[in-house]
């Protein structure tokens, strides 16, 4: 390659996992291969709208990070990091002068599809899993449903829309699954607006959290499981890494665990499993890939019930948190592959799927 590949890290965005997409976004930036490519950040702020923004200004900060309007990058405390250039996001990779894309924007509008598909219609290769493999993987009771047709375990769970009357759901609760459960908003994930629910009068409250966040959500019966994690690379024959796990140090893998206390999680990797365990959660987490039509990249999250022995899917990302020390790039290293190389993977699959796709005839 005789010329540096311009490589647009797309970033930020509206969910409450922007600060999180910062902090990818920094990684990856980080990781690319000078001798191959040069990274452009494109931030998108609270409101939308997308932004140039100076790699040295976002590789300077630290932490929880959030782009926003007016032009500036700031980190939490509120310091101007840089300034920005506006732009619209039309013509993205002309107008960018980009040769492929990384979108790392976490949540909704940025992992469900809809930014898959603006890249889709701008003509753009980019990382990652394809329009339907994403949206598919974001809703977790459609991804739910998917998985249990296709004869694969998931936890028994109910869904709530919004107007459900948490009486009339707390009986269906107790008829179908029991406390403890977890209430889950359908379309989110880093556990934001999760929380486990041990009596019927906790449910009111969870359920108002829940429905800040989204119009469904997916109610799950409580297990005593260990959480298990894999990562899977590659398109039409791809590969699983070795297993890791989540020991939460909080009552449940939350938010606050995973993000705001240094000691709120301690993540083994790879997972103390036996050989035989090893080889099943990696031959189900390649069934999933298959059956949800993901693409590129997935972190496939497991539970193992500690008192019988099975297994259950619990969820798949599809853009899972990715700076060096997150647990899909965590992962491959056990498993062989740096960060860097993760990186550069990623990208030439993004370019080798572009390729295929542009050889179809989609004129009739």
């Amino acid at each position: 390659m005789s010329q540096r590949l311009r490589v647009g890290v797309i970033f930020g965005g509206r969910s409450g996992e922007h600060e999180v997409s910062v902090m990818s976004a920094r990684g990856i930036l980080k990781a690319l291969d000078p001798d191959r490519f040069e990274g452009v950040p494109i931030g998108i702020d609270r409101n939308g709208a997308w932004q140039l923004v100076e790699p040295r200004a976002l590789l300077a900060g630290s932490g929880a990070s959030q782009v926003v309007g007016e032009g500036a990058l700031v980190r939490a405390s509120g310091n101007e990091v840089s300034q920005l250039e506006r732009r619209e996001p039309a013509d993205l990779g002309a107008r960018f002068g980009v040769d492929v894309f990384f979108p790392i924007v976490h949540g909704t509008q940025g992992e469900d599809g809809a930014l898959q598909g603006l890249l889709e219609m701008a003509g753009a290769p980019y990382v990652g899993c394809g329009v339907l493999g994403s949206a598919i993987g974001m809703d977790k009771d459609v991804s739910k449903r998917l998985l249990r047709d296709a004869g694969l375990p998931v936890v028994d769970y109910v869904v709530a829309r919004t107007g459900a009357e948490p009486s009339v759901l707390a009986k269906r609760i107790e008829a179908e699954l029991g406390y403890p459960c977890f209430v889950k908003p359908a379309n989110l994930g880093s556990s934001v607006g999760v929380s486990k629910v041990r009596s019927s009068a906790e449910l009111p409250a969870a359920l108002e959290e829940a429905f800040r966040y989204d119009h469904k959500l997916v109610i799950e019966r409580g297990i005593p499981a260990r959480e298990i994690e894999t990562a899977v690379l590659g398109l039409e024959t791809p590969q699983v890494s070795l297993p890791g796990e989540i020991v939460p140090r909080h009552e449940f893998y939350s938010y606050e665990a995973k993000y705001l206390d240094p000691n709120g999680a301690e993540l083994v990797v790879p997972a103390r499993l036996d050989e035989a365990q090893t080889r099943e959660v990696q031959r189900l987490s390649l069934r999933v890939f298959e059956v949800l039509e993901l693409e590129g990249l997935a972190r496939v999250d497991f539970f193992l019930d500690r008192d019988t022995g099975e297994w259950f899917v619990n969820e798949v990302n599809t853009l899972p948190g990715f700076t060096e020390v997150s647990m899909y790039a965590r992962m491959w290293q056990h498993t062989g592959l740096s960060y860097r190389e993760l990186v550069t993977q990623l990208i030439e699959l993004a370019l080798k799927r572009f390729e295929g796709r542009r050889a179809l005839d989609t004129r009739r």
